[in-house]
């Protein structure tokens, strides 16, 4: 059984950084692919970013292309979203998931494991 395992949210203030982690068990990661999406209150899960574990090919949304980096580590089972330059709209629970495939997409229906979240929240 795969559990994801997210860790590192919380309250910051606009420009600060926060760095969140996911990790996986119950599956050796290869093939596989893990993203970060999130959803505000009212809105729409919405894709930020992901990566491929076989070459560490990574994708970003527009609103989150520059501020945000995306990264894994392999021997870890981890992936981590390093987050800059916060604003108030990237305010959202922040949702870790996985497929077990190369995925290059960012629909959240090409994902078939999900964490249970957790929580930015950034002040003005």
């Amino acid at each position: 059984q795969v559990q994801l395992v997210e860790s590192g949210g919380g309250l910051v203030q606009t420009g600060d950084s926060l760095r969140l982690s996911c990790a996986a068990s119950g599956r050796t990661l290869n093939w596989d692919t893990m993203g970060w999406f999130r959803q505000a209150p009212g809105k729409e899960r919405e894709f930020a970013a992901a990566t491929t574990f076989i070459d560490g090919n990574t994708i970003y949304s527009a609103s989150v292309k520059g501020r945000f980096t995306i990264s894994r580590d392999s021997a870890k089972n981890t992936v981590y979203l390093q987050m800059n330059s916060l604003r108030p709209e990237d305010t959202a629970v922040y949702y870790c998931a996985l497929t077990p495939r190369v995925y290059r997409g960012t629909d959240h229906k090409g994902y078939t494991y999900w964490g249970q979240g957790t929580q930015v929240t950034v002040s003005s």
